[in-house]
């Protein structure tokens, strides 16, 4: 099947909210492969367990009282509270977490103001936060509102800051059924060769597609298929270098190999599940 908004989070759900599961047949499994720059093309990175972080989106506003860029004792500047407010959230993972415990809190985001010499009434960062564990992922959202309110209130802000978890843009942890993946596994092996099928690792980043599994109460898993041309993926990673991915305007996926990987891997995949199927039935 083909999703869209796949980007923003909100497919999955959507075609969940519309039917899938009703208004056509429960899977017995749910698949999908998608591409990476972090392994050459040719290769299918595989793993059991937790593969995509969960994920939140975060909007704080901070409000202060505007005023002369050359009589900054009159206002109350959110510019500089939002900056502060910047610099203290990295002590979160840095302090709050515990190491062993994957954790991203990023501010993508800074508005503020409209002129040099005029201090703003109101700022706004926009953060983007990732783990794997429930218990952390809530730790990290009521730290990241207890710093902004920490923040307001030391510059004496006239009213705390907004801080919104915008529900629309979240996902949940990408889990690959481990039994599952073990079986795919040794089926890609004795397909593509143990050079072209390696273990993968552990990504921060998110995907939404956990959710038809999670809907459908049935295992899941996700594929990784190398994007990278092999000859430059191998001179990047003799200097240590890591060649533009996804979301880069640099990403430059090796088509035809990354293309042709992708579907034997899922041909193989689909194959072997149907076997069991048959078997079953």
């Amino acid at each position: 099947m083909g999703q869209p908004a796949e980007e923003v989070l909100q497919g999955a759900e959507a075609m969940i909210n519309d039917g899938l599961l009703t208004r056509f047949p429960r899977p017995d499994f749910t698949f999908a492969v998608h591409d990476t720059n972090l392994l050459p093309a040719g290769q299918i990175g595989v793993l059991g367990g937790p593969v995509y972080a969960a994920s939140n989106a975060v909007d704080i506003t901070f409000f202060g009282k505007g005023g002369h860029g050359a009589a900054p004792h009159l206002t109350i500047d959110p510019l500089l509270i939002a900056a502060r407010t910047v610099v203290t959230l990295q002590t979160i993972v840095a302090r709050e977490v515990n190491p062993f415990d994957p954790a991203v809190v990023t501010v993508g985001t800074f508005h503020a103001g409209t002129k040099r010499n005029v201090i703003a009434d109101e700022a706004k960062i926009e953060l983007t936060v990732r783990s794997y564990k429930p218990e952390v992922q809530k730790h990290l959202l009521q730290s990241i509102e207890r710093i902004a309110k920490a923040e307001a209130a030391a510059a004496g802000a006239p009213r705390e800051p907004s801080v919104v978890v915008i529900a629309k843009e979240a996902s949940e942890v990408v889990f690959n059924d481990p039994a599952l993946a073990a079986r795919i596994k040794s089926a890609l092996v004795r397909a593509l060769g143990e050079a072209n099928v390696v273990t993968a690792e552990p990504s921060s980043a998110s995907e939404d597609f956990g959710a038809f599994g999670r809907a459908a109460g049935v295992p899941s898993i996700m594929l990784r298929v190398g994007a990278i041309e092999p000859g430059e993926f191998a001179a990047a990673k003799a200097v240590g270098k890591t060649l533009p991915g996804p979301h880069s305007p640099l990403f430059a996926p090796d088509r035809e190999r990354t293309i042709r990987t992708a579907a034997a891997a899922f041909t193989v995949s689909v194959l072997e599940l149907l076997g069991q199927s048959a078997e079953k039935h």
